[in-house]
């Protein structure tokens, strides 16, 4: 077994760690929140850590209500900035990382922490120096990834966000989908997507599609095709293909759509039913005529169903490179812990 496809099977546990261990953590976080209502939440991350940070972004904007925004962390080292960054003073910063060593990350939470805002570090590793950095820190409790690709720790920062949003709200909803989400996440895991990902072997390009909480799920997945299989995939909203990158769907043209039952639900089936029409191959949890249907997880909570098709789609992939040739555990030209400045 490879160590992706290991440590992606270890995620569903250390769901269970985090919810066991850092509910104390959110529930204090949430009182500061709440004695101080921050006027705007603003994520910081990179690679599979800002992937969780879209979800996050859209699964805060609904049930929060509060405009999230992604700041550019390179603004901490290659923009003329002056150590105050005008609008943060009162705001929620998120930091996310996995080893809590990239310099440009430190850097911006330093800023915003000198700027006025409350920074919060949901990291993999609560000794790192992001962490100092840092007025709060979650640790996802993914134990050690070691993998060059990340899983668990996109899932738990995921996770994090969904359980900040339960403390926040004190929504018995979303309490719920968070509590259920490591078993469903093991049932995930188990699910057979091995055989809906065949297009994929012989692919040159791909979409992965998403709406809503589904689109940080859609860009992760994009990302591990690119990195484990040396295939050029692109995440797009399924809003967002009708302004361009439709145009570069052909017959066989091999897409991945997910969806989940919520608001999105009737206009991402109408997009898929376009794209059939147009004869591309798709494949979606979505039930949309002509479609192959992608096994789910049964009556899993709308705001985490896009987390568990990322799982299945984990379980998927090492097959899938060793369809294509390449090596899950040795993406070409990257190392585990980027120190991008």
């Amino acid at each position: 077994m490879s160590t992706f496809a290991r440590e992606a099977a270890e995620a569903a546990a250390g769901a269970r760690a985090q919810i066991a261990t850092c509910g104390p953590l959110f529930v204090e976080l949430a009182a500061r929140l709440a004695a101080r209502p921050p006027p705007v939440i603003v994520t910081c991350a990179r690679g599979s850590s800002d992937h969780a940070a879209t979800y996050g972004k859209y699964v805060l904007e609904t049930t929060v209500g509060r405009v999230v925004a992604s700041l550019g962390p390179s603004i901490a080292n290659t923009a003329p900035t002056p150590r105050r960054l005008e609008g943060l003073d009162g705001a929620l910063v998120v930091v996310v990382s996995q080893s809590g060593a990239s310099p440009d990350l430190i850097h911006v939470a330093d800023r915003a922490r000198a700027s006025g805002a409350l920074v919060v570090g949901l990291i993999n590793a609560p000794s790192s120096p992001l962490a100092a950095s840092c007025d709060h820190v979650i640790p996802l409790c993914a134990g050690p990834e070691t993998s060059v690709a990340a899983s668990k720790t996109f899932l738990l920062a995921s996770l994090a966000f969904l359980q900040l949003a339960a403390a926040w709200t004190d929504e018995p909803s979303l309490h719920d989908a968070a509590t259920r989400l490591p078993d469903a996440l093991d049932v995930a895991h188990a699910l057979a997507w091995s055989s809906a990902l065949t297009p994929l072997i012989v692919a040159t390009s791909a979409f992965v599609l998403g709406r809503g909480v589904g689109l940080g799920p859609a860009q992760e997945i994009a990302l591990k095709l690119k990195e484990t299989c040396g295939l050029h995939a692109e995440a797009f909203s399924t809003a967002e293909l009708h302004h361009g990158p439709l145009a570069l769907v052909e017959p066989g043209f091999p897409i991945l759509a997910l969806g989940q039952d919520d608001a999105t639900a009737a206009t991402s089936r109408a997009t898929i039913a376009k794209l059939v029409a147009l004869g591309a191959r798709v494949a979606s949890p979505l039930d949309v005529e002509g479609a192959t249907r992608l096994p789910t997880v049964p009556a899993v909570p709308a705001i985490a169903a896009p987390l568990c098709a990322v799982a299945s789609f984990y379980a998927a992939l090492p097959s899938l490179c060793a369809a294509r040739g390449t090596d899950p555990d040795a993406p070409r030209h990257l190392t585990k812990v980027t120190r991008t400045r």
